[in-house]
């Protein structure tokens, strides 16, 4: 088939699945051609059958910014008509799912089906803005298939707009021969010196991740067991978990690392992720650190109770609830034979459920369905 796929390119769950899974369907023989406004920062491989086109953007008076829904369509229409695409895969309703239905409406019956998936935040955040809402249920509805990346969110979104049960739960997946239990002496000692436990957070330092909960959490797990927090991202919250960090007078005890493309290359050496999200749709990195065998101390929100199993492969506590978390934690750091057990246990769960060899084939075989014309949905 010949795909073209559309994400931000920007650090968070969205971009990596849409980048991973366009290289591994171009590894499996698809022709598929990344339209963006950047390279996505997960998008590091490049087989020969795989392509990456620039979403030029353009400043125009009397705009007040540059229009990329309208530049985007262009760009979807042009590249879709000069490479025979089958198909246009989409992640996130709005912008992307608009710009591919006015693609689509532009060509004509020469139009590539469309796929949107929904990865959270276009639902939860910016689909139910009443700014935003009717264009998101249109799009939505105006596509040709639609996927969701938990049953959480499949569920959400058929309480907010009314889709029926036309929506297809994909889970994100994992490559487990990269992210595997191999932790690096080099990466420990430079990290823990000393042999300090690692506890590890992954994310795009947005406020709904609540990197503040991150170091205090961390602060009390470092009264009892001896440990190093490292944070691994950038975002908008970098700059205030700095200062929290240095009002709690733990400087030489926090790591910031900032954007790490190869995360896997880190991950194996942590002895615990913490995720204590306000939300999360299904969390990308609780299942990296998963297959790497780490276990996962996150909130009981979204779709993490999807990936995470309580008391098995990691810990579920509530939004804020600060000390349970850290309790937690320190049950796990505190108990070798508990901690190998769980790390054996995530890292078997991922294997099972959510490898890309499973997951993958699941979007072809989705991928068909549309194009045979089977799940069309209703305009």
């Amino acid at each position: 088939m010949k795909i073209g796929m559309t994400c931000f390119p920007t650090y968070g769950g969205s971009g990596a699945i849409a980048a991973e899974l366009g290289t591994q369907l171009a590894l499996r023989g698809h022709e598929i051609h990344f339209i963006s406004s950047a390279i996505p920062f997960r998008l590091t491989h490049f087989p020969d059958n795989l392509f990456f086109h620039e979403v030029e953007m353009t400043s125009y008076y009397p705009f007040p910014a540059p229009p990329y829904t309208l530049t985007l369509a262009c760009s979807l229409a042009n590249i879709a008509r000069d490479h025979g695409l089958d198909l246009l895969h989409v992640h996130y309703a709005v912008p992307h799912a608009t710009s591919a239905y006015l693609a689509r409406e532009m060509l004509g019956e020469k139009a590539p089906r469309i796929i949107t998936t929904l990865h959270g935040t276009d639902i939860m955040l910016v689909g139910e803005h009443p700014a935003y809402f009717a264009i998101t249920k249109f799009s939505i509805e105006k596509t040709d298939g639609l996927t969701c990346v938990s049953s959480f969110l499949r569920n959400q979104t058929q309480k907010t707009f009314g889709i029926g049960d036309s929506l297809r739960v994909i889970h994100n997946f994992v490559d487990t021969e990269r992210f595997k239990p191999a932790p690096s002496k080099a990466v420990r000692s430079r990290l823990a010196p000393k042999g300090e436990k690692i506890v590890a957070h992954v994310s795009n330092f947005r406020p709904v991740k609540r990197t503040a909960d991150v170091i205090r959490v961390f602060s009390i797990i470092r009264r009892e067991v001896p440990a190093i927090l490292v944070l691994i991202g950038e975002g908008p919250d970098v700059a205030s978990a700095k200062q929290l960090t240095a009002q709690l007078g733990m400087e030489s005890d926090v790591l910031f690392l900032g954007l790490q493309v190869e995360v896997e290359r880190l991950l194996p050496s942590a002895d615990l992720l913490v995720l204590p999200s306000e939300m999360e749709s299904f969390g990308l990195v609780a299942l990296e650190a998963a297959a790497c065998g780490v276990p996962v101390l996150a909130t009981r929100q979204g779709g993490l109770p999807e990936v995470v199993e309580d008391g098995e492969t990691g810990f579920l506590t509530p939004v804020g609830d600060i000390e349970a978390m850290a309790r937690a934690g320190i049950a796990s750091l505190s108990n070798e034979a508990r901690h190998s057990a769980m790390g054996w246990k995530a890292r078997l769960r991922a294997r099972n459920s959510f490898d890309s060899r499973i997951i993958v084939p699941q979007y072809e075989e989705f991928y068909r369905t549309v194009l045979q014309g089977s799940c069309q949905r209703k305009a």
